[in-house]
């Protein structure tokens, strides 16, 4: 593996903004994406949006200087639990760094915080035809999935 380090964004530096656009950017452009880039207005949008939006938090992975994956979350709460729990909307790791155990780091920290946090679990959803990233999370301890038919998505948790 790579020598790659995983660190919380600073949504304020500079550095860390254009990484979050050129990684959103990279994995809508991607099939398991949307298959086509972010629209310029979203690109303009998206630091705003996400520096506006008060349980962001999202986690950046570097090899040296090159962003190479990342993992947009948001902190919500459960109140079956009275806990809060973390919603990882967006997980995603640049082609050539895919199978080097990228994706594995950036869940361990997102779950590490998670604990710090006292939640109650982690939450995602991932497409049906994503089976290298369904495989990631069954490895890590996601499951009890539930189908979603219209998006054709899986939704699975992991309790802490």
């Amino acid at each position: 593996m790579p020598d790659v380090t995983v660190i919380e964004a600073d949504l304020q530096d500079r550095r860390h903004q254009a990484a979050i656009v050129y990684l959103v950017d990279a994995y809508a452009r991607d099939p398991m994406g949307n298959g086509e880039g972010l629209p310029a207005e979203v690109r303009d949008r998206l630091m705003a949006g996400l520096q506006q939006h008060p349980t962001t938090m999202i986690y950046l992975a570097f090899d040296d200087d090159k962003p190479v994956g990342i993992a947009v979350c948001f902190v919500g709460f459960s109140t079956f639990a009275a806990q809060p729990l973390i919603n990882i909307h967006d997980l995603a790791v640049v082609p050539a760094y895919r199978r080097q155990g990228v994706g594995r780091l950036l869940l361990e920290r997102v779950e590490a915080k998670g604990r710090e946090l006292g939640c109650c679990k982690l939450t995602l959803e991932v497409r049906a035809d994503n089976h290298r990233a369904q495989r990631l999370y069954a490895r890590v301890g996601f499951g009890d999935g539930a189908f979603n038919q219209v998006t054709r998505t899986w939704f699975l948790q992991k309790p802490l």
